[in-house]
């Protein structure tokens, strides 16, 4: 790493610093000036934004891809804000790009902005343009795409006409949900983000994104992503998101779902009703130890069980007494066990669907809803493992016997992400044995981030690393060290070349020779400015 680099990023571990030393340098970047702290964070519901971000959007859409970053660039330079940049980035793929025929593929230029923002919010202040750099470039390969297979779609203006009261909203969108009608839940879309704010909103929004299995979790994770961008960006653009995403959770193959009996919608409808068996008080718990062993007993119940099992024993589990978290310590466990059984895009999306599910959980108010959000979370596992199934076998491997070696010394950093490169199985165990070691495990975060930086060149790469590396702290510690050890399965490694666009912006930002601002404080990571830390 570069000094500059060294000193603000890793400055909390000098053995870190060395280790590092040969992953790649990111000083280019301090041509740019920095995202101070302040901007970067999230505050909760921010509801007014710096001047229209309109022209951004233009510039982002008229600009040609092999010249987007120098403009940007030049732009920032003389202003352009961190937040107007994100702003005019999710705005210019919801209004260009349609999620249709899955929510997902080209839909990941939308689905990846609030990953990037993740990735930069934990980023120190003078390397937070690089992800957004990235998001950048990846829009406009997917809005391509977009022309290619859709012939060039664009978000029309609402029918101003069937715009429900904001009163009426709520009621509308539901009816216009359980409908499956198209053009009564754009209308009423367009009525909540205009009059019942981001709480009321997307306590309707959640509820509809955990409603099916269709397109593997991609519902669940546009819920959850643009709420937490909107918190950055500001509720004034709620209007085109919701009509965007309203659109995107009505996706469904064949004539209207809600005439059929489709494996998709079935937990869904189950745990309607399963859910008031559930007894009142059950939040109520040991939070603070939950309970191992049913931790246990329900990460068993996954490996094999049906969803209607899983979920039974979570109902059975909760009417036990026991706490929610050991419920979510095994979801979190199980979705990372597919990734070590199984690594690959399927499994992937278990690790990010219950990043996203679990944001939901923490973020309604309403107990119902996330009663229900915590049993679709129990039935989705199953189904991926079964989705997993159809693609190959699976490893017998189990995240709860990963061996722990009896060495003098743990592994250092260089050596776990230069085995990622080689045997995945052997830098699982690599990671387990540094961090039960007692070694802080932000060395390893801020490693695996730099390597997204330099070597990701998915979208996935950034949806991953920023849900995989943000729940560790959601898992009880007992269980959170062998959490961050299946994340070896899909991880960066510093084997890979570097990509593309880390040339590009280095090229692109050796024009700025302005200095840069002083370094303010970096954050700890958050979840959405909602106070969910470390």
């Amino acid at each position: 790493m570069a000094t500059n680099y060294r000193r603000t990023f890793l400055q909390r571990s000098g053995a870190a610093a060395a280790a590092l030393a040969g992953l790649g340098e990111l000083d280019f970047l301090d041509r740019l000036p920095r995202i101070d702290a302040a901007e970067a964070r999230v505050e909760p519901l921010r509801l007014r934004l710096q001047p229209d971000v309109e022209p951004i959007v233009r510039l982002i859409e008229e600009t040609p891809q092999d010249r987007l970053l120098e403009e940007v660039a030049a732009r920032i330079r003389r202003g352009l804000s961190y937040r107007d940049l994100l702003a005019g980035l999710l705005l210019a793929g919801v209004k260009n790009i349609e999620p249709r025929p899955s929510v997902g593929f080209k839909f990941h230029a939308v689905l990846v902005v609030n990953s990037a923002h993740l990735a930069s919010l934990a980023s120190p202040d003078e390397h937070r343009w690089l992800p957004i750099f990235w998001a950048l470039d990846y829009y406009k390969s997917a809005a391509a795409r977009d022309v290619e297979e859709r012939g060039d779609w664009v978000m029309q203006p609402v029918d101003e006409s069937a715009v429900p009261d904001a009163s009426k909203a709520p009621q509308a969108f539901a009816q216009a949900m359980d409908d499956w009608d198209e053009d009564a839940a754009d209308a009423a879309a367009t009525a909540l983000a205009r009059g019942a704010g981001a709480t009321a909103a997307y306590g309707e929004l959640f509820r509809y994104g955990m409603r099916d299995f269709r397109s593997i979790g991609h519902k669940a994770i546009y819920a959850a992503n643009s709420y937490r961008t909107l918190n950055c960006i500001g509720w004034r653009h709620a209007e085109p998101i919701l009509r965007s995403l309203a659109y995107a959770m009505l996706a469904h193959e064949g004539d209207n779902p809600r005439d059929r009996d489709d494996e998709a919608d079935r937990p869904f409808r189950r745990n309607q009703e399963l859910a008031e068996k559930v007894r009142r008080r059950w939040q109520d718990g040991g939070e603070q130890d939950p309970d191992e062993g049913a931790a246990r007993e329900l990460l068993s119940a996954l490996r094999a069980g049906s969803s209607d099992q899983a979920c039974d024993l979570v109902v059975e589990l909760l009417n036990r007494g026991v706490a929610p978290q050991a419920a979510w310590d095994a979801l979190h466990l199980g979705a990372g066990e597919l990734l070590m059984r199984q690594p690959g895009i399927v499994a992937l999306h278990a690790v990010t669907s219950t990043n996203a599910l679990r944001f939901a959980y923490e973020t309604c108010a309403d107990g119902g809803a996330r009663l229900l959000l915590l049993l679709q979370n129990a039935a989705f596992l199953p189904m991926f493992r079964a989705a997993m199934q159809d693609r190959g076998e699976l490893k017998a491997t189990k995240v709860d016997e990963l061996p722990l070696e009896a060495t003098d010394s743990a592994p250092a950093i260089e050596e776990i992400f230069a085995e990622l490169g080689r045997d995945r199985d052997a830098a699982a165990r690599m990671i387990l044995q540094r961090l039960e070691g007692g070694a802080d495990p932000r060395e390893l975060i801020d490693a695996a981030r730099v390597l997204t930086f330099l070597k990701g060149d998915d979208a996935h790469d950034y949806k991953f690393s920023s849900a995989a590396l943000e729940d560790y702290y959601l898992v009880s510690p007992r269980w959170r060290n062998r959490y961050l050890a299946t994340s070896a399965y899909n991880l960066c490694h510093s084997l890979q070349n570097d990509n593309a666009l880390v040339e590009r912006t280095r090229a692109a930002l050796k024009a700025c020779h302005a200095p840069a601002p002083a370094v303010r404080p970096v954050p700890s990571p958050r979840w959405g400015g909602l106070g969910r830390g470390d």
